[in-house]
């Protein structure tokens, strides 16, 4: 398998999609949950100072770039690597293989509004997969216990989790010892397009967000040295 990279004080994997496929296939025959997690820009400048949170994500089994400046940040340059995670080749196989298989999902998101728009892509481009449910979840209204509780309940095969970070990552490593699910898949706000626009939203808010990325990067290779 190939070598794990660092970015910003993450351990992230260097696979190829189809290795990182072969992964989650293996993740789906297990009686234990497994952790899939998508890093973005944006997940990696909010986690920066989540030291203990950072500490629990290591225990992940699956940590994956999903923006190919984060692979640049850690000067790969190979050009499969490069295209397979801008193109979210890893990200596309494992949702047709839900489809395929007709698994059973429930979605995580944090609005309405992004709940409308998940269903609607798996409507449009992953019909096969059974959505069996769908949770609105709030930083400021926990209740993961009901939430736990109805994902438990549905038989889940895979849960899809399109929420911010450090909620994201504190509501796996919480809740994952009582979780019953084959995967949990952390997309992060933009790992499928359901996010609403805002600072990462949009071309230009992408183009500042990683303007601000590589400032970080500057810094922590500064405090390496």
């Amino acid at each position: 398998m190939s070598k794990k990279i660092s970015v910003l004080d993450i351990s992230i994997d260097n696979f190829t999609a189809k290795e990182a496929m072969q992964e989650a296939l293996a993740y789906m025959e297990s009686d234990l949950v497994s952790v899939i997690e998508l890093v973005t820009i944006e997940s990696l400048m909010e986690l920066g100072t989540e030291a203990e949170l950072k500490e629990e994500i290591e225990n992940f089994d699956l940590i994956l770039a999903g923006n190919k400046t984060i692979l640049e940040a850690a000067e790969i340059t190979d050009h499969k690597c490069l295209r397979e995670t801008e193109d979210k080749t890893f990200l596309k196989m494992f949702l047709r293989y839900l489809a395929r298989k007709h698994k059973r999902v429930y979605l995580l998101v944090e609005s309405e509004e992004e709940g409308q728009k998940m269903f609607g892509h798996f409507e449009e481009y992953y019909r096969g997969t059974q959505i069996v449910g769908m949770a609105k979840v709030s930083a400021k209204n926990r209740a993961d216990d009901m939430l736990i509780n109805a994902i438990n309940g549905e038989e889940v095969d895979c849960v899809l989790s399109a929420l911010s970070s450090p909620l994201q990552e504190e509501l796996i490593s919480k809740n994952r010892n009582v979780m019953n699910a084959r995967v949990w898949l952390g997309l992060g706000k933009d790992g499928i397009p359901v996010s609403a626009k805002g600072i990462g939203g949009g071309r230009i808010g992408q183009f500042f967000m990683k303007q601000i990325f590589k400032k970080e990067i500057e810094k922590s290779k500064k405090r390496g040295n």
